[in-house]
């Protein structure tokens, strides 16, 4: 048999593509990449942008068919602080959110730890009723524990809003115990026979292998608090000196005659700083907590 041997062609090379025309179509391709996230970044900034331009605009032109503010009034800001005294409710809100978080971390902490490496009867059934205390409205239980702290004479104060967080926070203590069953048991049986007690492979090895985990329960507890305003509304409602921001930007519109819409948006302005600049410190972690979370049951 004989073989009948073609002698190969000659291959035309690929034209070439215009370096202008290939940068175009990368643009296009991220672009429809990444169209779901520009979409969903327009929709949480335009919001912040009004209020933003609101802010500084004067009280003629604020809320009118004008979008751009025709004069910058950055004086709108120190006005905020002459109206009322808003260095007062900030270091209420400080307080809540700050003591709340701190307790939060101190009892949740070992909680979640137990929670996740321990079985015990009835581990189970705590795990149910951890869940059950997630999914039950504060509303519920609103009645009787006001009825509860006015019997100790702690309304009137941030306390009885504060307390709860000392014993441990339901949320916290999942997301808390999600993470921590990510961490190889491998780790925590070497730590054991190097002599370390319970204590020590919570404190020594996991807390530290899991501070991304941390730091997103310690930011949803912060952000939590700091925008509650049914709490604190039902304990210091009646007391204006112990009101926190959230009171006191909801009752602001109202502390004068007419409401001046541009200080109405700089007070916003003022309440949302303090929480931008925390995400902005604490995203890379807060985003890898919540991406690690939740990969075990």
């Amino acid at each position: 048999m004989t073989a009948l041997l073609s002698e190969p062609r000659e291959v035309a090379p690929a034209p070439r593509v215009p370096k202008r025309r290939r940068n175009k179509v990368q643009v296009l391709n991220w672009i429809a990449v990444h169209s779901i996230a520009l979409v969903m970044g327009v929709v949480f900034t335009v919001p912040l942008l009004f209020v933003f331009l609101t802010s500084v605009m004067s009280d003629q032109q604020a809320l009118t068919a004008n979008t751009w503010p025709t004069e910058w009034h950055f004086d709108n800001f120190a006005s905020v602080f002459e109206r009322a005294p808003m260095l007062s409710y900030l270091g209420n809100s400080l307080v809540y959110s700050g003591v709340a978080t701190l307790g939060m971390l101190v009892s949740s902490i070992p909680a979640a730890y137990a929670m996740a490496r321990f079985r015990f009867r009835g581990s189970g059934a705590a795990f149910m009723l951890l869940i059950a205390a997630m999914m039950l409205p504060p509303q519920v239980v609103a009645v009787p524990l006001y009825s509860m702290w006015a019997g100790v004479g702690l309304t009137g104060t941030l306390w009885p809003l504060i307390v709860p967080y000392l014993v441990g926070d339901a949320f916290s203590i999942f997301l808390l115990r999600q993470f921590f069953l990510t961490i190889p048991e491998d780790y925590l049986d070497a730590a054991r026979i190097d002599g370390c007690n319970e204590f020590q492979i919570l404190y020594r090895v996991l807390l530290p292998m899991t501070r991304p985990g941390i730091a997103a329960a310690s930011l949803f507890t912060f952000l939590y608090t700091w925008n509650d305003y049914f709490g604190p509304l039902l304990y210091v409602g009646e007391r204006q000196d112990s009101w926190p921001l959230s009171i006191a930007l909801a009752s602001f519109r109202g502390m004068h005659r007419t409401t001046q819409w541009n200080l109405t948006m700089a007070a916003t302005v003022l309440v949302l700083v303090p929480v931008l600049v925390l995400f902005l410190f604490a995203q890379k972690s807060f985003v890898r907590g919540i991406t690690f979370t939740g990969v075990k049951g």
